[in-house]
């Protein structure tokens, strides 16, 4: 039994299989493949998250500088209460370790363990097999060289324009 089209169907599928939404589906379907065959690897060979070595880079891009959970939250966009889990499960795995803020006590700093930075290198190693396996070798080199330039613009824009 075959429904009676809608007036607006053909309409519908025009939008759907629209330039706009077939290429923006490509970019989000691309980066979530990265993201998963990351995580697969982290898990299988350093016994971490993707977002755990998120954490980490966050942690050891600046050494010595004081990184609250809520800045840890707002630079990974996880809600309070996913960060506090998220660091509960680092601390744990002896990745990190909370320290209170001298300046003020209500505030947790969060701090990678020796055995977190060690971690976090082997991790970096696997992660940058991935992304050049992945993201870089695909490409030639001007092709990767504009991707990246234009990931910045659009990046640049979306921070710019907040509203």
């Amino acid at each position: 039994m075959n429904p009676t089209p809608h007036p607006s169907d053909e309409a519908a599928a025009r939008a759907a299989n629209s330039p706009l939404v077939r290429d923006f589906g490509l970019l989000i379907k691309s980066a979530i493949r990265l993201e998963q065959r990351i995580d697969s690897a982290l898990r299988q060979e350093c016994g971490i998250s993707h977002t755990m070595l998120e954490v980490l880079i966050r942690l050891c891009r600046r050494p010595g500088e004081e990184v609250s959970q809520r800045q840890l939250a707002d630079d990974l966009t996880l809600t309070s209460s996913g960060t506090t889990r998220l660091i509960d499960r680092m601390e744990d795995a002896g990745l990190v370790r909370r320290v209170p803020s001298a300046e003020d006590r209500r505030v947790a700093l969060v701090e990678p363990t020796p055995e977190g930075r060690t971690a976090f290198l082997r991790a970096a190693a696997v992660h940058a097999q991935v992304v050049d396996r992945y993201f870089v070798k695909p490409l030639a080199a001007d092709d990767y060289t504009q991707l990246t330039g234009a990931l910045g613009e659009i990046d640049k824009a979306l921070r710019e324009d907040t509203g």
